[in-house]
């Protein structure tokens, strides 16, 4: 059987560090079998604040956003070093920086060359693109990927990544049996972002707290819900989590931040919002099993940074009212599921397999394999 060590990278939409995970993936195709070997991070350091005020708009010259990109691929290159432990690698699959996402247009800042110049090892990346061209709306794109992590015979689950904005992926009981083919498989799956998270609640961190995000969440637990305060956000929340698409620029809900500044204390602002984040997730995760799956939901798994947020997560538990863990219970730790899931994701790229479902992101048939590439020369 063939085996492969595949490292997938990661920046979410908090730009504070690069995040790598070693998978060695098995076999070929969607009959794939992986494991997480190893994680690694490398902060950002000044270079987050650069690439926040360019996605922010702030007017940037061709030579700084060609500047930013290179920069940005070099503090890859000990990121993945660390990850692989000094031995060979057979492919690196690069998100890159989403610094501008409106369907059908949208970018994920990324200069392959000094990678693979520096590793020696082919790289995939920019792997929207070809879902965005065939009409798709290019995200989420790790649902075939959380299906491969986490898929079960007999246990309905959803994956939900507290990001900078929510998304989930259902995976109805049975999407892990043996005794169909794959392809029949995955058409079970469903997914789609959610909400804004991270990006609202370190909004209020950074500008309240002068801190890049509420550690632990304990200025959202010394606050009070104001209850007319939550209703307005579970409103706009809503409104995003029923509109069916995926979500970027213009969503972060700023404009909410902006007309209860000073009105409310922040902590007050901070514990409303982590309620009101939660309980839309748990009725959007609900509702997408009730809609999609014959057997109830069982699970509900649990990555990325809000996971840390205790006031978050305990607010999506009280809501969801089923199990909540982490997806490190099932050997994926919750901050490297992304970079893990890139990994996942370009190991079938490599096999030719689509890696967005047209259930999800709205592509069109037939799909297209992902993925642009970069090869290292000869020497």
């Amino acid at each position: 059987m063939i085996t492969r060590r595949v490292i997938g990278c990661m920046t979410g939409t908090s730009m504070d560090a690069v995040d790598a995970a070693l998978v060695v993936v098995e076999g070929h195709g969607l009959a794939i079998r992986v494991s997480v070997r190893r994680c690694a991070t490398g902060p950002l350091g000044p270079l987050a604040r650069a690439l926040r005020e360019f996605a922010e708009g702030r007017p940037t010259t061709a030579a700084q956003m060609a500047g930013l990109a290179r920069e940005f691929a070099l503090r890859h290159v000990d990121v993945v070093r660390d990850a692989a432990e000094g031995k060979e690698i057979d492919l690196i699959a690069i998100h890159g920086q989403t610094v501008f996402h409106a369907p059908p247009v949208s970018w994920q800042l990324f200069a392959p060359a000094p990678i693979v110049e520096a590793l020696r090892a082919p790289v995939v990346f920019d792997l929207r693109a070809a879902d965005l061209a065939a009409g798709g709306q290019g995200a989420p794109i790790t649902p075939l990927a959380d299906w491969v992590l986490f898929r079960h015979e007999v246990e309905t689950r959803v994956v939900v990544n507290l990001g900078g904005f929510a998304n989930y992926t259902l995976l109805p009981a049975g999407s892990g049996r043996d005794d169909g083919t794959p392809e029949e498989a995955v058409n079970g799956i469903r997914g789609g972002d959610i909400c804004v998270c991270n990006l609202l609640l370190d909004a209020i961190a950074r500008r309240w707290f002068s801190t890049p995000f509420d550690e632990d969440g304990r200025r959202a637990g010394s606050g009070q819900i104001q209850t007319d305060l939550r209703d307005a956000l579970v409103s706009l929340l809503t409104e995003q989590a029923s509109a069916g698409r995926s979500l970027g620029t213009g969503d972060e809900l700023i404009a909410w931040l902006n007309e209860h500044a000073g009105v409310h204390r922040p902590e007050d602002l901070a514990r409303s919002a982590c309620d009101a984040v939660g309980f839309v997730i748990a009725m959007a995760v609900r509702h997408a099993a009730r809609t999609h799956s014959s057997v109830p939901l069982r699970r509900i798994l649990l990555a990325g940074g809000g996971v840390h947020n205790r006031v978050l997560a305990s607010a999506l538990q009280q809501h969801a009212e089923v199990d909540v863990q982490t997806t490190e219970a099932f050997g994926v730790p919750v901050s490297h599921r992304e970079a893990a899931e890139m990994a996942v994701l370009g190991a079938l790229c490599q096999d030719g397999v689509p890696i967005t479902l047209p259930q999800i992101t709205g592509v069109r048939a037939p799909t297209p394999v992902a993925g642009v590439w970069a090869f290292p020369g000869s020497r």
